[in-house]
């Protein structure tokens, strides 16, 4: 149950004894939600009620009531019985006591009418809107708070800024939306009411947080007009909103503007911005921040000390790194595992393995990360017998986990000793350390560079056994593998049992894969395996349907292009020259011209042209269907291109437009060719001065003009 606090106040002077017959029009006809009307009120209950506020018949006894009711139906009840009893009346406390009930229980038409019945009665004063929105404030119930201040403004209450500011502080907290803020601050406006840097801190806050930071920075370089100068939060605000941005260079400058103006950070401040500074590796104003943090008497916490020394473990800085570290223990704060792994990084970034086990063991780590970190160092510049000995060192300690296995199995399987990680993994196994899909993966990765893929198949046909998925780099490895022997079939096997684990090949294997099934003719099976891979997440890059798409051809099946098209285009996967060249192809293959003219249209507009082969197909196939006007447009924006039209096409051109009636533009590709300096064959020059006799078969004729010399076309046109 709900009991929100009540201050109980004495009754105002001026209030008349008479006020309680006003209480009845509200209570009368309020209507209870069907959600709290399930239980209705115990009939005994509620007469021991009533003979209890007959016996004390108080305001202050009414409101103990109503607070220790917990069934919103039975306190209205009790309300309205009292509102009718006389000498008993209403107060500033039973009406708060009703209005917060309501409230709270998400009934906000009721609450509304006893706000106005209340004002009415007893005209609440700014003190007792304020109460009422700060209760609703604590529990996190805006809307009715806003509601309550809507009320009150419409009520000719002047709010105070302090209440505005706890409203704005629980719209922002809560993530209400935008305008409800707008919404508060223009009642201020409009109220006179003078915003100090706390309100305006609200404001620009939620500026940034709605993704609106220039604003923000608008807001930010006006607060002297508003006579407010800013403190720490705004610029710790500013600052933030900034770094959610990427403006790295802003964020600096904002800083230095705060030192340049003397404004002094608080502790949040600096608990805020240093771990913001150096994630964007500002070491220099990061370290300076943090001596004047120090020297202000502020202790750091855990997360600024965690920061501070991952920028300088990224800046290489080891030693300061350790200093900054002792430091931290000292104000006994314990660190975190990371802060360990990141200085044992630095150490085997310098080569400083046996330095980074001593530092372990001085500061007595007990946590496996750190040491597992090491134990990579080791195996990444293959000091495999040094890290066998910290291996067996972490097992003594009981500081090994299955981790810690296969880091060094996983080594030695990069570097082609396989046989040694078999017997490490042997070990792992006696020491009841029981293998996983990391384990396997490893291994089948090792035997992957060793070239041994049968080998490899037969783990991985071990781990399916469990279930278990491998990494992407084992996964593609293997796959590569056993597609370059040959074996199709158990690759796909790999395929299809890792897509249904959700685990996504990478693209260039997954295109050798399907490259090698449309080798077999197989393009069934290739269409499957990519809807396997959409399913997956493993990605198709425009080969990979091309590929597809030629097989397809091969096949003559032009229609399924069409069906893989609408899916390449619908899984947002941008066609490339070649996959418009070969869908072109199969296009006109199958005599499909308006959407080879389609295609043709859209591949000059994302940019591309189609080679000589493709294009010559593609008019030829136009001008037998008397379609070539259809591409006039895009033809024209790809002639100035070097070496997209030969004489020939234009030729063909030429004709197949003067057949379909439109001579303008015959005319206008007639200027074009004869700019480039080539002069018409003597089919197209007889037809355009009106020598051609007859129109039938120009255009099939001219196919066959493969290799013709346009000298001795002139010269036969001159003979005739």
């Amino acid at each position: 149950m709900l009991r929100p606090l009540i201050i109980l106040k004495r009754l105002p002077a001026w209030v008349s004894q008479n006020s309680y017959f006003s209480s009845i029009s509200c209570t009368a006809h309020i209507q209870i939600s069907s959600e709290n009307n399930q239980n209705p009120p115990n009939s005994s209950e509620f007469e021991a009620t009533m003979q209890f506020l007959e016996k004390n018949p108080y305001p202050g006894k009414l409101v103990s009531v109503l607070d220790f009711t917990s069934d919103l139906n039975s306190a209205i009840n009790i309300f309205k019985w009292a509102s009718v009893k006389n000498p008993f009346f209403q107060t500033l406390e039973t009406y708060s006591q009703m209005i917060l009930k309501l409230g709270l229980a998400g009934n906000l038409i009721e609450m509304e009418v006893f706000m106005h019945e209340m004002i009415k009665v007893v005209r609440p004063t700014e003190e007792d809107f304020a109460f009422l929105i700060r209760s609703f404030c604590k529990s996190h119930r805006i809307r009715e708070a806003l509601r309550v201040f809507e009320i009150m403004i419409d009520a000719n209450c002047k709010p105070s800024i302090s209440m505005c500011n706890v409203l704005l502080s629980a719209i922002i907290e809560q993530k209400i939306d935008f305008q409800s803020v707008m919404f508060v601050y223009k009642e201020m406006v409009k109220a006179g009411i003078v915003p100090s840097i706390e309100t305006l801190n609200y404001l620009i806050e939620v500026l940034c947080k709605t993704d609106r930071i220039d604003t923000a920075l608008d807001q930010f370089r006006r607060l002297k007009n508003k006579g407010c100068s800013p403190n720490s939060t705004t610029f710790m605000i500013i600052i933030g909103g900034l770094f959610l941005r990427n403006r790295a260079n802003e964020m600096i400058e904002i800083l230095n503007e705060m030192f340049e103006i003397g404004c002094r950070p608080d502790c949040v401040f600096y608990n805020n911005v240093i771990p913001l500074i150096c994630r964007i590796n500002r070491l220099d104003e990061g370290i300076e921040l943090f001596k004047m943090m120090r020297a202000s008497g502020h202790l750091p916490d855990l997360e600024v000390y965690e920061a501070l020394i991952g920028c300088f473990c990224k800046n290489l800085q080891l030693d300061n790194a350790i200093k900054l570290l002792s430091d931290m223990m000292e104000t006994s704060l314990t660190p975190a595992a990371n802060i360990y792994v990141n200085i044992v990084n630095v150490f085997c970034e310098l080569g400083q393995l046996n330095e980074a086990m001593i530092f372990l063991d001085e500061k007595s780590v007990s946590d496996t990360t750190p040491y597992n970190m090491l134990l990579e160092g080791y195996c990444h510049v293959g000091r495999f017998p040094e890290a066998y000995v910290l291996l067996r060192k972490m097992v003594e300690k009981f500081l090994c986990n299955k981790t810690s296995w296969n880091v060094l199995i996983r080594g030695l399987c990069e570097r082609g000793k396989t046989s040694y990680a078999f017997e490490v993994f042997e070990r792992m196994i006696a020491a009841s350390y029981m293998p996983d899909d990391a384990t396997y993966s490893a291994l089948i990765s090792g035997h992957c560079k060793m070239r041994q893929y049968e080998d490899a198949f037969k783990l991985f046909s071990q781990a399916r056994t469990e279930y278990w998925c491998l990494n992407s780099i084992s996964y593609a490895e293997l796959v590569d593998g056993l597609c370059h022997l040959e074996k199709i079939q158990e690759a796909v096997e790999v395929f299809y049992y890792l897509s249904g684990k959700r685990s996504s090949l990478s693209a260039p294997s997954f295109k050798l894969l399907i490259d090698r099934i449309c080798l077999m003719g197989k393009v069934d099976e290739a269409i499957r395996l990519r809807s396997f891979a959409f399913y997956s997440g493993t990605p198709s890059c425009p080969a990979t349907y091309t590929t597809i798409m030629q097989a397809l051809c091969k096949f003559n099946r032009a229609k399924d292009i069409l069906v893989l098209l609408s899916q390449m285009l619908v899984e947002g996967c941008a066609l490339d020259a070649k996959a418009y060249c070969v869908l072109m192809h199969g296009l006109c293959t199958e005599n499909m011209t308006n959407d080879a003219s389609l295609l043709f249209r859209q591949m000059v507009s994302d940019g591309f042209v189609p080679d000589r082969e493709t294009l010559n197909t593609l008019l030829s196939c136009l001008a037998n269907q008397s379609q070539l006007h259809s591409v006039t447009n895009s033809l024209e924006k790809i002639i100035p291109r070097e070496g997209s039209l030969c004489s020939r096409m234009f030729n063909l051109v030429i004709i197949g437009l003067w057949k379909e009636g439109y001579k303008h533009e015959a005319s206008k590709f007639l200027d074009q060719m004869l700019e480039k300096g080539w002069v018409p064959d003597a089919v197209t020059h007889g037809l355009l001065i009106g020598n051609a006799t007859k129109m039938d078969g120009v255009v099939k004729e001219f196919e066959y003009l493969d290799g013709y010399d346009k000298v001795s076309s002139i010269l036969a046109e001159g003979l005739e």
